[in-house]
């Protein structure tokens, strides 16, 4: 799903209040973090994403590399936090994914 103006407003709206789940640091970017942001996408759709003052990567690099090697939109990129979202793959955990759809 590619995400129109008012989409992506509708969900900076709702990640306001959602702290960081994850963090790039030291280690950096590697398919193991992908693979474990992309599951906890698939059960939230919404998540943030925190890079830390310690890591190598800025946040466009990291950015890039998610867009790059999954489908997982940047929906927001504030300084250091990245806000991300993508459908989830269970019916059932689609509700935000449902109301952007409306939008």
């Amino acid at each position: 799903m590619n995400l129109r103006g008012k989409q992506k407003r509708f969900l900076r709206a709702q990640a306001n209040h959602l702290q960081p789940l994850f963090a790039v640091g030291k280690n950096g970017l590697t398919q193991a973090w992908l693979a474990q942001l992309d599951g906890a996408l698939d059960k939230r759709e919404l998540i943030k994403v925190s890079i830390l003052q310690n890591a190598d990567e800025t946040t466009g690099d990291v950015k890039e590399f998610i867009e790059q090697n999954s489908d997982i939109q940047v929906v927001q990129e504030i300084g250091r936090v990245l806000v991300l979202f993508k459908v989830s793959s269970n019916p059932k955990l689609r509700e935000l994914s449902q109301r952007v759809e409306r939008i």
